[in-house]
């Protein structure tokens, strides 16, 4: 089993490469599942229904977010009506949506997936730890392999809870700071872990805003209104084998692939050439997404 989990996809410049590249991965590196953290892809700023759908046609089998996901008022309905986006299982009874989810593979194969915030220089809300407990007894009565986005700030929190679910979930990685660390490995019980995915959009930028309208903010201490930066356009994912038996990750791998549309994605991931009837379901410019 392969699952590949596609880190903070944000904004225009996030969307449209992985309209580009999703097709061609999956296909290049024989993707079962594909998991998305969608909170930042409507400019930065949670995510609009029309957004989420169109993901979720380029492949996308389920959406996690984050703390941004509260961003727009149009997404509390959208949390409710749609069971494929998670919003963070610990947020208080009563919040919309869901924070985990079982969805089959093309094969059959369940798959249990987890969302998860945590409290360390963020919001106050429910103890993730306690939360992942009761969310993993139940995903396990449906599905052997589980798969966790723990949102968080720091470091040492979502190495702790690494070391929590190890030997009860089939890989843990982390979400939110949009910078990509070069940790990932197999915990002895064997769960994969990375402590963040990064960001998929614009790299030449502070965490996806202009450079100049950060500068300006930590130069003044005065407000300033951030926009999406264009430049240095990267998906950054990380791909993950698991063994079905078990549910135990064999193997992770991460990502940070460039990407701007000069070559043909099939050229890029060295695919043969398309045969005849073959779709590549993917727009062709970044107006299309």
């Amino acid at each position: 089993m392969r699952i590949l989990f596609i880190a903070d996809i944000t904004g225009r410049p996030g969307r449209w490469v992985v309209s580009q590249l999703l097709w061609g991965f999956k296909r290049k590196y024989a993707v079962d599942f594909v998991i998305a953290n969608v909170e930042n892809a409507a400019g930065g700023y949670g995510v609009t229904r029309e957004i989420s759908e169109k993901l979720f046609t380029y492949g996308i089998d389920v959406q996690t977010s984050g703390n941004h996901i509260w961003d727009r008022m149009e997404t509390l309905d959208l949390l409710r009506e749609q069971p494929l986006l998670l919003r963070p299982a610990n947020y208080p009874p009563g919040a919309p949506g869901s924070g985990s989810v079982v969805k089959k593979t093309a094969a059959g194969v369940p798959i249990g997936v987890l969302n998860i915030q945590g409290r360390v220089y963020m919001k106050e809300i429910d103890c993730p730890f306690r939360c992942a407990d009761s969310e993993i007894e139940r995903l396990r009565m449906e599905a052997k392999i589980i798969f966790v986005d723990f949102h968080a700030e720091a470091t040492s929190e979502k190495q702790a809870m690494g070391y929590y679910l190890d030997g009860r979930v089939s890989a843990l990685i982390g979400t939110h700071t949009h910078v990509q660390t070069a940790d990932e490995h197999i915990f002895p019980k064997g769960m994969a872990y990375l402590t963040d995915a990064g960001m998929t959009g614009p790299h030449d930028s502070v965490l996806w805003a202009r450079p100049q309208d950060a500068l300006a903010r930590f130069l003044t201490g005065l407000p300033h209104k951030f926009q999406m930066a264009d430049g240095d356009v990267k998906m950054s994912a990380v791909l993950i084998d698991i063994d079905e038996a078990s549910g135990r990750a064999t193997a992770i791998q991460r990502f940070r692939l460039d990407y701007d549309g000069s070559v043909p994605v099939r050229e890029y991931f060295g695919l043969p050439p398309r045969e005849v009837g073959e779709h590549e379901p993917h727009p062709s410019s970044p107006g299309d997404v």
